[in-house]
Parts: structure tokens; sequence; C-alpha cells
């Protein structure tokens, strides 16, 4: 992905790192579009940030999905990335049953069939674009599991494989296929989050995310430094460690 001249969705953008990627982005020479679903917030950071575009979008409703979708294009039809930033986390208790059906299910349609179901209504446009990009978006927890969070673990395992298996499907076409693989980072994902000072510091994860991607127009995986940790724990042989080192710096484990 090159680093400017893009027409760049992200639905799921309107806080945290989707929205200061977004900024960043646009700073970069890109028109962005920022997707959510809250319309009075929406035309807050319009108002706030001239020049950034906005849509309405949920992106765990297929007709939310499929409307947005063909506003965006009617009034972009230069659009050639889609960032599939949208996602919830959750504290879970897999103990007792009660506690955490509804939170699992709502993660996999959010953080998995949300994106699936993105892809799907932009992927016939992006083929035709001779330089698109898909932008997935896992975690380092999908390389090694925060005990509190199991179902959120699950859904981004599941968005590194699909990354990886339809980057092979794409192979030889204009599409690109390349997976932000964020580190704990200091949003509102989780209640107190911003505050964790295990987290990465937002604007730190977004400006060395985007050096990245300008430094490495051709990379698969964004990885910033701190993230490594736990991507290549099993590689490294050190993953019982990883998983105890994690785990024990987590203000949400019991």
């Amino acid at each position: 992905m090159h680093i400017s001249g893009n027409t760049i969705f992200i639905p799921g953008s309107t806080s945290g790192i989707g929205l200061a990627l977004a900024l960043e982005l646009r700073a970069r020479g890109n028109t962005v579009i920022v997707g959510g679903r809250r319309a009075e917030l929406l035309e807050r950071i319009a108002a706030e940030h001239p020049g950034i575009h906005t849509v309405q979008i949920d992106t765990t409703d297929p007709g939310s999905i499929a409307d947005a979708a063909k506003r965006v294009l009617a009034a972009h039809p230069d659009l050639n990335v889609l960032v599939t930033m949208a996602g919830v986390m959750r504290v879970e208790d897999w103990r007792d049953p009660a506690s955490f059906l509804d939170s699992a299910e709502e993660t996999v349609i959010t953080n998995v069939l949300g994106p699936i179901r993105l892809i799907a209504a932009f992927v016939e446009h992006l083929r035709e674009r001779p330089d698109a990009t898909i932008m997935t978006v896992s975690s380092g927890l999908a390389f090694a599991p925060l005990k509190a969070t199991p179902s959120y673990n699950a859904s981004k395992a599941a968005i590194h494989m699909l990354s990886e298996s339809i980057r092979l499907q794409f192979a030889g076409t204009s599409v690109k296929v390349v997976e932000l693989v964020p580190p704990s980072v200091r949003t509102a994902l989780l209640p107190g989050h911003e505050d964790n000072e295990h987290a990465m510091p937002l604007d730190a994860y977004v400006a060395e995310a985007v050096g990245l991607i300008e430094a490495q127009p051709d990379a698969k995986e964004i990885l910033v430094e701190r993230v490594k940790f736990l991507r290549y724990g099993e590689a490294r042989g050190d993953y019982d460690q990883v998983v105890s080192t994690l785990n024990a710096a987590d203000p949400h484990g019991k």
C-alpha cells in the first residue's frame, strides 16, 4: 500500500485507533471516509476535521453494510483501500455460560462476520482498481491469548488466518491484503484501558504504524516493534513465557 494518493474507507473509525489512523492518513495526502453508527458523532468529526468524509454504517447489520457500500462508491468511485477496523472486546468468564454467550456472539458478529461482509461488499469494485488494498485488523492477541478475553482472542486469530488465506487467492491480481497487527494500545476498547500503563500510547502507535506502511509498501503485516513479543513467541520458542508475562500484566485478570 502506498502512503498517499489513495481513497480509503475505514468503517468503525469514529474513535481510538481507527480515528487516529484516519486523521494521519488524511494528513499524508489521502482522501479518507470515516464510517460509524452514530450520526451525531460523524457530524462532529466532519466539523472538527475538514476534509474528512463520513458515512453512517453498522457493521453488524448486513443491510447497513450494503447500503453504505453503495453510498461510498457512488460518492467516491476511485476508492481503492478498505480498512476493516470495526471491533469490540469484552471480558468474559467461560466458567459461567450465562455470562459469556451473548458477549461471544456479539464479538464474532462484529469482529469476524463484519469484516467478511465488508470485504464481500467492496471486493468486486476493488478488483477493478489498478492498485487496491484490503487492510484487515487483527491483534497481538491473535498469537498469544489474554485470559480475560477469549472470544476476542479467537476472533482476531480468525482474522489473521483469513488474511493469510485470501492473500493467496488475490495473488497475481491488483488487490493486496495487508494485516494491521496492533499491540495493546491506550484506547477505550476496554473500560479504563486509556490509562493502562502497560499499553502503548495511541499517538505513538499510529505514528509507528503509518511509518511502517510508508517504509514497507509491500508489507504483508504491519508490526510495530512492541507487538513482536506476542507475534513471534511461538517461533522464538518462548510462547509459554509470553503468555505468562502477558497475563501477569493484565489488570482484568482474575
